[in-house]
């Protein structure tokens, strides 16, 4: 819409008592409707239930009847003559079982507003508790389920209507025992290494003088069946298995990690689950992944003692966001979890969305892990944080590096949840590492040389820790444009403190005695 026709909008919503206008917009979480009828004194639409079905089972929104919103994008009212009797009308069907499988909605949702001497009848809908989803009407469980997407109401899938019953369940999804898998499908080699890394954290813990079987157990990975004997949980066969097992029970598993910084190739490293070469499983997956995204962080040049502190409260939130992608994922959902890294920040997504509002998951100690048995798993070996959702962490660690603000993104029809975490501010502009106290440069010129100076440590510690590495790892992983790290990497060999090798395209950068 026009500036005019936006702003006029924007007034005659508020009138309305819509201060949310932008917001309810922007998520497509407002509809207005005519809801005329014959004689002008006002009915409640069919199409009104299907959209308050999904907002409930998306995140909530607004229906106002009286109004309509014409092809240009503004609004008009159009009044309703008796508004009590089309609120009382829509009690008596809302607390029907028969139109809507949920009592969800307060006295306080539902309103009467007078606009220009209109009636308008305003019908907030919250987004319904999980365990109440799907919300759905006429008794049609299948027939009657609506999402909401930036295109409207639509009618869910099969799968969709699947996803959100297990979700409803009070017990993780995790937790029961994997019907098709068997106890050799866990991968030894990775239990082995969960199992050093619990002992090293865990000094004279109880668990530590169980045999094999039971330390699983103990953890949640195996459980009894039916038939007396162990067999893997849904936990367990995620955790350990091996890609070619899990996806007999998960047929839409998938893990993939792409860095996407070259600028002639669609990536220049990639790690899949069914490469066959690995074991594919998550607690493979979160050190191989998280281990090549550190890479693009910026690491201060500081030193304790003898040695250098390169973990900082971004390399925590950078594992904190790919445990909570990992332990929220909806494992039966399509495309799988993604982690991507860019020249412009860092990326995971994970199938499903979130289980509550995303202004919920934000506080402190705030939690409803879609799988709890894998959190818990991961927070026994010091990955993950298992008090809350940790994305106070991830947002916390982020700034202190003076990173932009990490975005989430929720996507229904099929559900993706996606975490952003980005390098660069709006104007495409990185932020500067100087200390966690003042993440800005000063701009004289003496400070402008010690920065120079420390961003030259940088790209030395990093070919220390790395050996070899092209332009664009290298500006990624100390915070740097490309441009600006081509400049300081030719002043680096000019000085004889490192060697290029190759030609432009191809070309990589080492240590004076790196072979």
């Amino acid at each position: 819409m026009g500036n005019g026709d936006g702003e006029a909008a924007e007034k005659g919503l508020s009138k309305l008592g819509l201060s949310e206008f932008a917001q309810f917009k922007e998520g497509n979480r407002l509809e207005m409707k005519a809801a005329q009828g014959r004689d002008g004194n006002g009915v409640i639409p069919r199409s009104a239930w299907e959209t308050l079905s999904a907002f409930a089972n998306t995140s909530g929104g607004v229906i106002v009847l009286g109004a309509e919103e014409p092809e240009d994008d503004t609004f008009n009212i159009v009044g309703i003559k008796k508004p009590d009797k089309v609120i009382d009308d829509f009690w008596n069907a809302a607390l029907s079982d028969d139109k809507v499988s949920a009592r969800f909605m307060q006295d306080s949702n539902v309103s009467k507003k007078t606009v220009d001497g209109k009636d308008v009848v305003i019908i907030r809908v919250p987004r319904a508790d999980r365990h109440v989803r799907p919300v759905y009407i006429n008794g049609d469980l299948f027939g009657g389920t609506f999402r909401r997407t930036h295109t409207g109401d639509h009618r869910c899938s099969h799968d969709e209507v699947l996803s959100m019953l297990r979700d409803s369940s009070t017990s993780s999804q995790d937790g029961e025992i994997a019907k098709s898998a068997k106890m050799e499908y866990l991968n030894r080699d990775t239990v082995a290494k969960y199992r050093r890394r619990f002992d090293s954290l865990n000094d004279n813990h109880v668990w530590s003088d169980f045999d094999e079987l039971k330390f699983l157990e103990a953890i949640g990975a195996v459980a009894p069946g039916d038939d007396g004997k162990m067999h893997p949980t849904c936990a367990g066969l995620l955790m350990f298995g091996e890609h070619r097992y899990i996806t007999h029970e998960f047929p839409h598993y998938l893990l993939d990690y792409r860095q996407e910084v070259g600028e002639n190739e669609r990536w220049e490293d990639r790690l899949v689950s069914f490469s066959g070469d690995w074991t594919g499983n998550l607690y493979d997956f979160y050190f191989r992944a998280y281990n090549k995204m550190k890479a693009a962080l910026k690491t201060p040049f500081q030193i304790e003692g003898i040695d250098r502190i390169d973990d900082t409260p971004a390399h925590r939130a950078l594992r904190e966001a790919i445990a909570n992608c990992l332990t929220n994922a909806n494992w039966y959902e399509r495309r799988g979890v993604v982690c991507v890294w860019r020249e412009d920040g860092l990326e995971v997504a994970n199938p499903g969305d979130f289980r509550m509002p995303i202004e919920e998951a934000m506080k402190p100690g705030k939690s409803d892990p879609r799988n709890e048995a894998l959190l818990g798993m991961f927070a026994l070996v010091d990955v993950g944080e298992r008090a809350g959702s940790g994305m106070d962490k991830v947002m916390g660690g982020w700034a202190w590096a003076g990173y932009p603000e990490p975005t989430y993104k929720v996507e229904f029809g099929p559900d993706r949840t996606t975490l952003t975490l980005p390098f660069l501010n709006s104007s495409g502009v990185s932020s500067d590492f100087e200390n966690p106290e003042d993440n800005r440069t000063n701009k004289s010129d003496e400070s402008g040389k010690r920065a120079t100076e420390r961003r030259k440590d940088a790209i030395i510690a990093y070919l220390e820790d790395h050996g070899p590495a092209g332009r664009a790892a290298i500006a990624s992983a100390v915070g740097l444009q490309a441009s600006r790290a081509s400049e300081l990497l030719a002043e680096l060999v000019s000085e004889k403190a490192i060697i290029a090798e190759g030609a432009t395209r191809n070309r990589t950068f080492r240590l004076v005695d790196q072979l």
